[in-house]
């Protein structure tokens, strides 16, 4: 587990602008250890800068961040880097690495400065790769992966930091039908061992298969924040999207159609 397991996520009357343009607007919302909740919106609704927000990135344009006690800002940043991992919706490759130092990466907030990596933290690791099914890829250099493998060694990446609370842009993002599922039943299986998870996601048939809560934003200040089962529902779909959305039953559980 994390050596900060239990420090709570937290907002109020949190605003989020950008220009002139108000995309979220007096949100409250406490995301607690335990909890998977999905961010859904369209396209610049805002999801990327709440989560950026929320990650101590950049400047609330109102209200209050907090992380157990305190802003995210006002913690040290090796101590914040232990507690919470934000997974980016892009991320690049800005030298040639073998996948398994791409992943050693999520160790230096545990490492100190003049420290190298212990067999301990290479374990973690090759533990987190073999977790997103790259066991085999260690000494590939990752500019030969393609856009799903790569994504996949962002996510173990943060796997190995082992934060408490995961921030995640988009994480299926260029993933495959398999490995969408495979990672967001990991990450359930955080949320499980405790830990928080926050993901932006624009399917929301996987939202409401996977996530304990779910955060609307509707692009114009409003919001909606609550449990799944209750926010997940045609007629918020429908406004979230602008367009008809059916929810069907099935014996998996429930999914959305849209546009008809």
């Amino acid at each position: 587990m994390s050596n900060a397991s239990g420090v709570r996520l937290s907002c109020e009357r949190l605003g989020v602008h950008v220009a002139s343009r108000v995309l979220v607007e007096n949100l409250d919302a406490s995301f607690e250890p335990g909890s998977f909740t999905a961010v859904l919106g369209r396209n610049g609704a805002g999801k990327t800068l709440t989560l950026h927000t929320l990650a101590g990135l950049r400047a609330p344009s109102g209200g209050t961040v907090r992380l157990g006690d305190r802003a995210p800002s006002q913690w040290p940043r090796l101590a914040r880097a232990r507690v919470l991992g934000l997974l980016p919706q892009q991320t690049e490759d800005a030298f040639p690495s073998t996948v398994i130092d791409a992943a050693l990466v999520g160790r230096h907030p545990h490492i100190g400065f003049w420290s190298w990596e212990s067999e301990a933290d290479r374990a973690l690791a090759r533990a987190a790769l073999a977790a997103v099914e790259l066991a085999d890829f260690e000494q590939r250099d990752v500019i030969t992966l393609s856009g799903g493998e790569r994504r996949r060694v962002a996510l173990a990446a943060l796997l190995t930091q082992d934060p408490s609370i995961y921030l995640l842009d988009e994480p299926i993002n260029h993933l495959d039908p398999h490995h969408q599922v495979a990672i967001l039943e990991l990450l359930r299986a955080k949320a499980e061992e405790g830990r928080t998870i926050v993901m932006t996601i624009h399917d929301a048939a996987l939202a409401a298969r996977y996530a304990t809560h779910a955060l609307l934003l509707f692009g114009d200040g409003t919001w909606l924040h609550g449990k799944a089962n209750d926010v997940l529902a045609e007629d918020t779909m429908s406004r979230l999207y602008g367009l008809p959305v059916r929810e069907l039953q099935w014996t998996g559980g429930r999914t959305f159609v849209m546009g008809g």
